[in-house]
Parts: C-alpha cells; sequence; structure tokens
C-alpha cells in the first residue's frame, strides 16, 4: 500500500497550491451543523459525487483544524502519487491482503490525537442526492477498529444567485462503531437535508473563495460612489 507522507516543503506547497485552486473555482465553503475541532481523532465518512470531493475534504479538515486524511484507491493515488503529500493513502479493493493492511493503517493513524481519517464509503461516484445510498462495508470495519466518533458529512455542490458555486457541507450528529445500517442512516440524512437548502441560510463561511464578475462590478462602482 501507500502511505501518507504528510509535511515537508513539498507538502506545504501542496497545502496552498489547494487553497488557491479551491478559491478560484468556488465562491466559498459553507457549514451547517456543529463541526468539531480537532482535539480528538474520528473517522469522516461522505458522500461521493464529484472530482472536488477529495480536495474539499482538505479544505475542511483545515478549517476545523484536523490532521486530515483520506483513503484512496490504489490505482489512482500511484497515477497521483503527490497526493500522499497531504494526507492520501491507499487500499486496493477486492484485494483481502491489501485490505487488511490498509486497515491497520487507519487504525494507526486514528491513534493520533487530531486525526481525521476520511472515507468516501460509496467507493465512487454516484449522482448527488439518489437514495438510499449504498455504502460499502468497509466503512463499518474502520470504525470497529479505529474505536472512535464516526462523524457523517454530506457535500454539495450550488449555484445559487452568483456566477461561482458555492460548496454546501452538512454535518450531521457524531456516533461511535456500529452496523452498515447506521452508518447509511446516517450519511443519507444529511444528504438529504443538504439537498433540500435553497439558499445558503443557516450556513456559516468557513473558507471564502473568489468572487465573481458582477460582485467585482458592484465593488468598482462603490468605489467610484
Amino acid at each position: 500500500m501507500i502511505r501518507a507522507r504528510k509535511g515537508g516543503p513539498f507538502g506545504w506547497l501542496l497545502d496552498h497550491y489547494v487553497g488557491w485552486k479551491f478559491r478560484s473555482m468556488f465562491r466559498g465553503l459553507w457549514v451547517r451543523g456543529t463541526l468539531p475541532p480537532g482535539s480528538e481523532a474520528r473517522l469522516v465518512y461522505m458522500n461521493h459525487s464529484n472530482w472536488w470531493d477529495g480536495f474539499v475534504l482538505h479544505q475542511l479538515g483545515q478549517a476545523a483544524g484536523w490532521d486530515a486524511y483520506c483513503l484512496m484507491e490504489e490505482k489512482n493515488l500511484r497515477r497521483y502519487r503527490f497526493l500522499a503529500r497531504i494526507g492520501a493513502f491507499s487500499i486496493r479493493p477486492g484485494d483481502a491482503t491489501s485490505s487488511l493492511e490498509s486497515l491497520r493503517y487507519a487504525r494507526e493513524l486514528m491513534r493520533r490525537p487530531r486525526a481525521a481519517v476520511g472515507v468516501f464509503p460509496e467507493g465512487v461516484h454516484r449522482p448527488f442526492g439518489v437514495l438510499p445510498l449504498r455504502l460499502e462495508r468497509g466503512v463499518e470495519l474502520l470504525a470497529r477498529a479505529g474505536r472512535v466518533e464516526c462523524l457523517p458529512v454530506a457535500f454539495r455542490y450550488a449555484f445559487f444567485e452568483h456566477e461561482r458555486p458555492e460548496v454546501l457541507v452538512e454535518v450531521g450528529s457524531p456516533h461511535g462503531p456500529g452496523p452498515l445500517s447506521l452508518f447509511q442512516e446516517s450519511l443519507g440524512a444529511v444528504v438529504q437535508r443538504v439537498a433540500s437548502a435553497s439558499s445558503l441560510e443557516g450556513f456559516t463561511l468557513r473558507v471564502a473563495g473568489g468572487s465573481g464578475v458582477a460582485e467585482r462590478w458592484d465593488a468598482l462602482r462603490g468605489m467610484r460612489a
């Protein structure tokens, strides 16, 4: 397996590059619900509907003060190995030996006080909002191995009244390890809640992004006035 190799000058550059790239693409990252601080280890599990999901987790982890990691399919991490520098580590689906090694490594990470191990238990990209969710059993095994708090989080990419899309993050209620049905119900509930949002009401801006043409024009008009 490929282990995470966070830190160092290259890791620092990647952290800043991902932040810049996020701000250049989105208007902001907005959170609704209680985002736990990075004082204890946890397992964070999320829906997976977009190529950007891993980078959104990176930004969310920085906003929360987490030492964030993310489980990633090995064939993809070998292709983009630099992602190990910002916390990605690998698994080979269908390979029992690889799965066990990745499980042990994730358990090792979750013994660190501020670690947040992120996983997308759907396994592949699925259209946003399609319920019920179909989760793989790995998330249940990870939770039982780590014996840490489990946090359901839903991502949604939405256009409202602005040129750039918003990233909406719905944070659910933390819970302990349990059967797969618990993870399905908990993640399905936060996906359903964020899917019903028709505005940014109730959300808090945690990472500011870029402004659009209309906002820059309004700012210029204000300066002239």
